[in-house]
């Protein structure tokens, strides 16, 4: 069993220093999703503190997550939350950029939370890496709707650009003739792209 204060101090920690983790029913369809499909072994492209690696661990014990973080204090602070969690065994933690990460495995389900303006290049070096019948999962795809927004009333030029790229990553996922994607208004928004 999970010990549930090691999640109330990510959740304070999170908070505090301003760490994005998934909502709560983002985070409760992602492992009901694992339980569904039977999911084990899971790549998860932006770690942050662990607590969505640590989450999906609790599924079951036969899962195991590899997952990726290139920003040292969020990985830091990861690695500790794994070992309080117990799961050290089980999720593999690489400190890097993804984008200097080669992985040979396949895995069951890719969960991509990163930099949401590199959504599609993640998207196309990872699904080599996905299981034949996998899943691509991508949260943030409202990003705090302004998905929804006339981008041009949007002030910031940086948050112009980001929600342009969101959209462009909807209209990639929506033509991608290999897969079927589902958007979910849960959380901050999920796409789920299931491999024909």
């Amino acid at each position: 069993m999970l010990d549930q204060s090691v999640l109330m101090q990510m959740r304070e920690y999170a908070e505090d220093e301003n760490v994005p983790i998934m909502s709560d029913d983002g985070i409760n369809y992602l492992l009901e999703y694992i339980k569904k499909f039977n999911i084990k072994r899971i790549l998860e492209i932006g770690t942050a503190i662990g607590y969505s690696s640590i989450m999906m661990c609790s599924c079951s014990p036969d899962i195991t997550v590899t997952t990726i973080e290139r920003d040292e204090k969020r990985y830091l602070e990861a690695i500790k939350n794994i070992k309080k969690a117990k799961l050290d065994d089980r999720i593999d933690l690489i400190f890097s950029d993804a984008f200097d990460v080669k992985l040979e495995d396949k895995y069951d389900l890719i969960f991509i939370d990163a930099a949401k303006a590199q959504n599609i290049n993640f998207f196309e070096m990872f699904e080599k890496n996905l299981s034949d019948k996998g899943t691509i999962i991508t949260d943030n795809m409202n990003f705090h709707g302004l998905v929804y927004k006339d981008p041009e009333k949007i002030e910031s030029r940086n948050l112009r650009q980001l929600v342009r790229k969101i959209k462009k990553y909807k209209e990639f996922l929506e033509n991608h003739k290999e897969y079927d994607t589902e958007f979910l208004n849960i959380g901050d928004g999920l796409a789920v792209s299931m491999k024909k």
